[in-house]
């Protein structure tokens, strides 16, 4: 370390023995996990004046990024109203405000003309965001819903950023807060036809939500009702209302297998009526849709399907549907006129639009898929909260495209397009986005879209920017992030490496990269680095990388695997400390995790295969990338411990010289596992991040 930069915090080890498999494993740093030590806090702050130190240099820089990321956003802004009843809803937003202010004004026919920062003649605000978190360093939103006569508005509220909720019930003609007795809930709310009740979500000491409750609004909550518990800690439940209002529709689910129950809201203290059963393996969403329910399921199908059954016989599912070649059908969204199946084909996410007949049933030979016609368009559904519409709205994006709202007709297939997002000082023209393909170590090959300035020129001379997350069978799917300008304009490309372990290509993707074949993850994630070099599209020596979560195990991992292919890496939230977690099934989710990764409590073959790619375990004592770790001390989803551990065992073991390469380290005190709540902190945070990212890659300033 050169006597410019200050020593990095060293804590102390403390050996702490753990056994499995007849394994001895010392860890010297397992102590720093109760959050509540003195010690530990004060390490963690040691931790974040010393990022600060380290990156005192970037004030300028960041400031600027700052200022690129507001330029780039129409600050006063407003949503396309969404009608719900008798109501226009609006969400709108204020120059200098974090958080959102939620409208609405009566219907009288039209879609209401509406403009930024000028109110309707009527038109009421229902609740004020920015006013709710003055006081509050976290404020975040967990559900917002409206009774079925739009009197009354259920919301829930977390200040820690521990994703543990305070309902609250507001009275929007009086204006008065009518209930807010109900404390520690989880996601998920609904109201009772007759609106007297309240049905919320609990989890348990693990974080799992595990339960449904009915609370009678303005009562005390001891008298709660507990509706339906789910006792398998591999499976959490949730809920929603159906769209026409009758029902609640309660569904259970592990990675593997689910299961449903109906519950109706006109008789809200009846008990749930089971719709599907459970079968080891049969995965499976249900959907209520008037007459009948309509059933995404994979029983036979890899790629899913779609059935229907009678109400009074929710078991006797008859195939409509099946996903064809290269599709995954997600999930399903029923009307009075049509359905709307949202899918992935080809890569990519899309919707498709099937016609009902008058008897309820589907129109299939009159099926429409949603398209744009962009190599790389993103289409998924936007609002749609009414059982009548006649038309359907959806949202385009790709990684040049803006979000953009449109509406189609469903009986002529008129298009309207309702809104393109405003991005000020942004000129797609002179950008260019595309498919690229890497093959992976056994011949698979992986896809990437990556997006350039159209002047970079692929000689091998440009930094480049690569992201990847890679598990649960989640897609990253392209989309525009006004934030990603300001690596663009200084002529970094930026690629998403599509792995094995997302689902961006399908179960089987997502199957490939999960139990005893995780390190596919990584290995594909390695290929498109050596495609992206290999190409000349980036400078093999100015590749950053950045992971968050689940996406933090996939940096850490490959920092390990191939650490010379990353000149920096950002590792956000990162489940780093995956096989400590993973053997406790008293620490958060873990136990649910086990269909995810495999159980190494009790199943040698996968204690070994995990500890053969887990990053903390597998530090080398090598040249590594320059690394910046960030974690929240309320993270209820992956520790602020996995980080810290890791960040010390990598200061201690890796040969790199960390005055060129530091290995920083940040922990928010007050926040969760999303980081900083409001959109100016949250830019705040990410010019902390890119700023670190473009000093490293050597690309500061603009083209």
């Amino acid at each position: 370390m050169t006597s410019q930069h200050p020593d990095a915090p060293s804590p102390e080890r403390r050996p702490t023995e753990r056994i499995h498999h007849g394994d001895v494993v010392v860890d010297p740093y397992e102590w720093m996990r109760d959050k509540t030590d003195p010690e530990v806090i004060a390490h963690l702050e040691s931790e974040n004046a010393y990022a600060d130190a380290r990156t005192a240099h970037l004030g300028a820089l960041r400031q600027r990024l700052v200022e690129e990321f507001v330029g780039h956003t129409q600050e006063t802004d407003l949503s396309v109203p969404v009608r719900r009843g008798d109501w226009w809803y609006i969400t709108r937003t204020t120059a200098g405000d974090d958080y959102p202010r939620f409208t609405r004004v009566a219907d009288t026919g039209a879609m209401p003309q509406v403009e930024p920062g000028v109110m309707l003649a009527g038109e009421q605000v229902l609740l004020d965001a920015q006013a709710e978190a003055a006081g509050h360093e976290f404020y975040s939103l967990g559900g917002l819903t409206l009774s079925p006569d739009h009197n009354l508005l259920a919301y829930a509220v977390d200040t820690a950023g521990d994703e543990r909720f305070t309902l609250r019930v507001l009275d929007l003609s009086a204006g008065e807060v009518l209930d807010e007795s109900v404390t520690g809930t989880g996601y998920g709310i609904a109201f009772s036809t007759d609106q007297q009740w309240l049905f919320y979500a609990r989890v348990d000491d693990a974080w799992r939500q595990h339960q449904v409750w009915r609370h009678r609004i303005g009562a005390d909550p001891a008298e709660d009702v507990l509706v339906l518990e789910e006792g398998d800690e591999r499976f959490m439940i949730g809920f929603e209302r159906s769209r026409d209002e009758t029902t609640l529709v309660i569904q259970s689910a592990s990675t593997t297998t689910a299961e449903a129950w109906l519950l109706d809201l006109a008789a809200p203290e009846s008990a749930p009526v089971p719709a599907g059963g459970r079968r080891d393996g049969v995965d499976y969403a249900v959907e209520h849709a008037g007459d009948r329910l309509l059933v995404v399921h994979n029983d036979r199908h890899t790629g899913f399907a779609l059935a229907q059954a009678p109400l009074a016989a929710p078991e006797q599912w008859e195939e409509l549907l099946a996903a064809g070649e290269g599709e995954r059908l997600l999930a399903v969204e029923s009307f009075a006129g049509f359905v709307a199946l949202e899918l992935r084909a080809g890569g990519l996410a899309s919707v498709r639009i099937i016609p009902r007949a008058a008897d309820g049933s589907l129109r299939l030979d009159q099926a429409e898929d949603l398209t744009h016609g962009g190599e790389l368009d993103t289409v998924e559904l936007d609002a749609n909260p009414n059982w009548d519409q006649q038309a359907v709205r959806y949202e385009l994006t790709s990684l040049l495209t803006p979000p953009t709202v449109a509406e189609r007709e469903v009986a002529t297939g008129a298009t309207e397009i309702l809104r393109v997002t405003p991005v000020p000082r942004y000129d797609p023209s002179l950008y260019v986005e595309r498919r690229e393909w890497a093959t992976a170590a056994d011949g698979t090959a992986i896809p990437l879209s990556v997006v350039a300035r159209k002047e970079v020129a692929a000689d091998g001379t440009a930094p480049g920017y690569l992201y990847g997350y890679g598990s649960y069978e989640v897609s990253v799917d392209p989309s525009f992030v006004p934030t990603r300008l300001s690596l663009l304009d200084r002529g970094v490309v930026i690629a998403i490496a599509h792995v094995r372990g997302g689902g961006e290509m399908g179960r089987d993707w997502y199957d490939h990269g999960k139990l005893l074949e995780k390190k596919n993850s990584f290995s594909d994630f390695v290929a498109a680095a050596e495609h992206l070099g290999a190409s000349g599209l980036v400078d093999p020596a100015r590749l950053g990388a950045e992971g968050r979560s689940a996406g933090g195990l996939l940096m850490g991992a490959v920092a390990n695997l191939a650490p010379e292919r990353f000149r920096a890496i950002i590792a956000g939230v990162p489940f780093v400390d995956a096989l400590t977690t993973i053997l406790d099934p008293s620490l958060p989710l873990t136990v649910g995790e086990w269909e995810e990764w495999g159980d190494p409590l009790h199943d040698p073959s996968v204690y070994e295969y995990m500890k053969e790619y887990t990053p903390y375990e597998n530090v080398q004592a090598v040249e590594y990338p320059a690394i910046f770790a960030s974690t929240s001390l309320n993270d209820t989803r992956v520790f602020f411990v996995e980080p810290a551990k890791w960040v010390a065992r990598l200061r201690e073991t890796v040969t790199s010289d960390q005055a060129e390469r530091p290995i920083v380290f940040h922990c928010e005190m007050v926040a969760g596992h999303g980081g900083r709540s409001g959109r100016y902190r949250k830019w705040e945070q990410r010019a902390d991040e890119l700023a670190w990212l473009l000093d490293q890659l050597g690309a500061t300033e603009l083209l």
